[in-house]
């Protein structure tokens, strides 16, 4: 299943990176055309590959981990101590 979320991805990217790049240059002949083939390359990138990546990749991790809270800041606090302590 992950796999096959990477490909998904992985093609959403490509095909959104063809359509951005294949927009600018149809810019001289069709600027209507060329810019909504731009306007839903971004839409791809940023609105389905990035939150499908970030779904893909943070199954099964603890938010907690990555969230600054007044315990994580003393334990910071205590090893910038130790490790100056030691030198």
């Amino acid at each position: 299943m992950r796999k096959l979320m990477r490909y998904l991805v992985l093609l959403i990217v490509l095909a959104s990176a063809a359509g951005i790049i294949y927009g600018f240059t149809l810019m001289e002949e069709a600027p209507v055309t060329a810019n909504k083939l731009i306007g839903f390359g971004v839409v791809g990138l940023f609105l389905l590959a990035m939150p499908l990546f970030l779904v893909s990749e943070s199954r099964g991790k603890n938010l907690k981990d990555y969230m600054l809270t007044d315990q994580k800041i003393r334990e910071m606090r205590e090893n910038r101590k130790k490790t100056t302590e030691n030198q």
